[in-house]
């Protein structure tokens, strides 16, 4: 249910809270691949006709692991320039920075003092992160990033958080502290719910096709980039692990490799894994065909990130478009949130 001053405003309101409003959002570490491309970025590609759609990329959240000056902005310039690359629409979606919201850090605070040191301990992502640096410096940002994270959530009035079962966690926490914060200081948040994401292609990697391409795995051999070229694309299919029969079929289980190449190929063209295994008897034909299908997939997206890279001036005002637009709310759900809070006008 949404806060009482939202339906104050009766039957008008009501009309336009019926599209939902989504809040996906990635933080700038790593290139973007294939696997983030079919499981996310084309999903909200799509999602942005259908919901009110909030895009963002948290810079913030990736000073946790970042000791370095320069290294986040130039990582988030690049994902900017690949958002709008894939198709993202600064008209119709709202793309931001987090950084550039500077009511993501004050929510930030209020968020942390509505939730327990107990429950933050408890995070499974803190626990697993922290122990992978045990003898490292490990950030305290790392411990309270969920607050952080709730912040994000509850700044834009979310309905609905895609997300996969290892941020779930993150999404309870964050209903946790808006329901909290709604019984100590009266109805302010609205409650999100975490719903599964859009189904999207299953990529795996091409070296070892049982654990998902990821931009965290130990080499690149397996991951096909967004930004590779098309000669480095080829190689890394033509190299692509499958199995000894030579048999082309779809069957996850036991034919992992094949089963890989033929999600990719009938993701990429848009057909059925079935009718595209019909077409081939030889995994190396296979291979090929895949890996040619994925570089005029990515054709021109890469042409659309390099007119945008090279133009920084565009770039740059797209993004405060979009910072604009996150602001709009989030000024106004922060407002809200001091004025229940009972604080001091300035």
């Amino acid at each position: 249910m949404r806060p009482n001053w939202q339906r104050a405003f009766g039957s008008r309101f009501v009309s336009l809270c019926q599209v939902t409003r989504v809040l996906s959002c990635i933080q700038p570490t790593g290139e973007m691949q294939l696997g983030n491309y079919f499981g996310a970025l084309r999903n909200w590609v799509i999602g942005q006709y259908e919901c009110d759609g909030f895009y963002g990329i948290v810079d913030l959240h990736a000073l946790t692991v970042t000791d370095q000056p320069g290294v986040v902005g130039q990582a988030t310039l690049e994902l900017a320039a690949m958002f709008f690359a894939v198709g993202l629409d600064p008209e119709v979606a709202t793309v931001f920075v987090q950084s550039h919201v500077p009511e993501h850090t004050q929510l930030s605070w209020i968020a942390e003092c509505n939730v327990s040191y107990g429950e933050l301990s408890r995070m499974t992502q803190f626990k697993d992160k922290s122990a992978k640096r045990e003898g490292e410096f490990i950030s305290a940002g790392l411990f309270s990033y969920p607050a952080l994270m709730a912040a994000d959530i509850l700044l834009y009035d979310a309905d609905e958080v895609p997300v996969g079962d290892d941020q779930r966690q993150h999404i309870e926490i964050t209903r946790d502290i808006a329901i909290r914060f709604n019984s100590r200081f009266g109805d302010t948040f609205v409650v999100p719910r975490a719903v599964m994401p859009r189904a999207g292609a299953r990529v795996m990697d091409l070296q070892d096709p049982t654990s998902k391409m990821s931009k965290s795995a130990a080499t690149d051999a397996g991951l096909i980039n967004m930004l590779d070229d098309p000669a480095s694309i080829l190689k890394k299919f033509k190299r692509a692990v499958t199995d000894s029969d030579n048999e082309v079929r779809y069957d996850r289980e036991h034919k992992p490799g094949v089963s890989n190449l033929l999600d990719i190929h009938a993701a990429a063209t848009g057909r059925t894994q079935q009718e595209v295994a019909g077409d081939y008897t030889q995994y190396g034909a296979l291979k090929v065909a895949t890996g040619e299908a994925v570089i005029e997939l990515l054709r021109p997206v890469q042409a659309r990130y390099a007119e945008l890279i090279d133009d920084r001036a565009q770039l740059a005002a797209l993004l405060r478009t979009g910072a604009e637009k996150a602001r709009g709310v989030a000024s106004a759900t922060l407002a809200r949130v001091y004025t229940n809070l009972g604080l001091l006008p300035a």
